[in-house]
């Protein structure tokens, strides 16, 4: 992976652990030459694993509506900044230049990005290896609700596979590394159609 897509949290949350994480994931990125695709702000968590991977000399290249960017929230000494109208516009850019996406804790606008990049793999339109890091067992209780999808019939297991998780940057990066993409599992029983 060369380009690698970080949602995350455009607040910092309460315990500096998620900031210590995103500053770690910064820095093992630019160790392995990766460049930083993300939502271009400069607030919460995205402005830190920004501020980290430009400070460590890697590049990181910024999606942001114009509406945002009006806000004052776009992050003014990025590599590179595309300025978009619509978030459907930013998250389809977004996936287009990277090769990889890592979720990290956030709110709305992180599982909404986590969620979709879910479902274009589910539907094959696209074969990237989508992580998820779970800072502090932050995503446990999501996690438990995916398999419960799945024994509750609405989830097909090669689907909930798709999803790679660990608490460990170095883990996650390795799963991502060794995922083989499976060609799009079918989610519907012929007898539903």
């Amino acid at each position: 992976m060369k380009s690698l897509l970080v949602y995350c949290g455009a607040n910092p949350g309460h315990d500096p652990l998620y900031n210590e994480t995103a500053v770690k994931l910064g820095e093992e990125m630019v160790k392995r030459g990766m460049r930083l695709i993300y939502g271009g702000g400069s607030l919460g968590l995205m402005g830190t694993i920004a501020d980290t991977v430009l400070k460590n000399g890697g590049e990181v290249v910024g999606i942001i509506p114009s509406f945002l960017d009006k806000m004052e929230v776009g992050h003014p000494n990025l590599t590179e900044i595309h300025v978009v109208e619509t978030m459907h516009e930013r998250k389809a850019l977004m996936e287009k230049m990277c090769d990889g996406i890592v979720t990290m804790p956030g709110g709305f606008g992180s599982m909404d990005e986590l969620f979709e990049i879910l479902s274009w793999s589910q539907l094959g339109l696209h074969k990237k290896p989508v992580g998820l890091l779970n800072v502090k067992g932050f995503y446990d209780l999501m996690i438990k609700q995916l398999d419960h999808m799945v024994t509750e019939g609405f989830l097909k297991q090669p689907n909930r596979d798709i999803l790679q998780v660990s608490g460990s940057i170095d883990h996650l990066f390795q799963l991502m590394d060794e995922y083989v993409p499976q060609p799009a599992f079918k989610w519907l029983e012929r007898d539903q159609i």
